[in-house]
């Protein structure tokens, strides 16, 4: 069964889960080849003794209409999470969870999850976008910000702060750098096992390291 990628995006009132509430979040489900198969989302009902943290709900003065949107419709968590576990579970495919930063979004997902439906579809690890992002461009990890990706991987969409609009864009942008780095390995002709690419690359590192070490032994006036 081929993995699939469910981009997810969460929307709280606060920086971490159980002092505060997630608002809204939306999945989106993508192929390897960029073929969207599926989506979720859910506005909840807040957690009984939570509170919004007070720079998170000053920046949500800022985004009114997203505000509204996050407050319709709201349903308790512990009749979605127990629902999105099977329906995460009845995909056609692997589950890969994927967002951007993952650090925020899994750690809500990963405690509404285990909190209210006992268990956590994607198992304890999360793909995160910003970390490929890296390793794809070179950037230092804290300059890898969007402004400063290529914006041949961005697509026209609009990034609202409404989870759906925002796990869309997200997923779009992943499977854009997927489809990159695919290209890339063929273009190099690596395949899948890495083994032997590594193994060449650690004989070239020490063949390096003892020429030089050598070449540092060597008396002077001999080089």
């Amino acid at each position: 069964m081929a993995e699939i990628f469910v981009s997810t995006d969460v929307e709280a009132d606060g920086p971490i889960p159980g002092p505060h509430s997630m608002l809204s979040f939306a999945s989106v489900v993508y192929t390897q080849e960029k073929e969207l198969i599926a989506t979720y989302s859910a506005n909840l009902e807040l957690l009984p003794g939570a509170a919004g943290h007070p720079e998170t709900m000053r920046w949500w003065k800022s985004e009114p209409a997203a505000w509204a949107a996050h407050r319709e419709n709201i349903r308790p968590p512990e009749e979605v999470m127990p629902e999105y576990a099977k329906w995460v579970e009845g995909l056609p495919g692997k589950p890969v969870f994927v967002a951007y930063p993952a650090g925020f979004d899994f750690t809500y997902m990963f405690w509404y999850l285990m909190r209210f439906a006992g268990r956590c579809p994607f198992s304890w690890s999360a793909l995160d976008i910003k970390t490929f992002a890296m390793s794809l461009t070179g950037l230092p990890y804290r300059k890898t910000v969007k402004p400063r990706l290529p914006q041949a991987w961005f697509e026209d969409f609009p990034h609202t702060h409404v989870a759906l609009d925002d796990a869309l864009e997200q997923g779009a942008l992943f499977c854009n750098m997927w489809g990159f780095w695919k290209e890339q390995r063929e273009r190099l002709g690596i395949g899948e096992d890495l083994a032997a690419y590594v193994e060449a690359w650690k004989a070239e590192r020490a063949a390096a390291k003892a020429a030089v070490e050598a070449a540092a032994a060597m008396p002077v006036g001999e080089a």
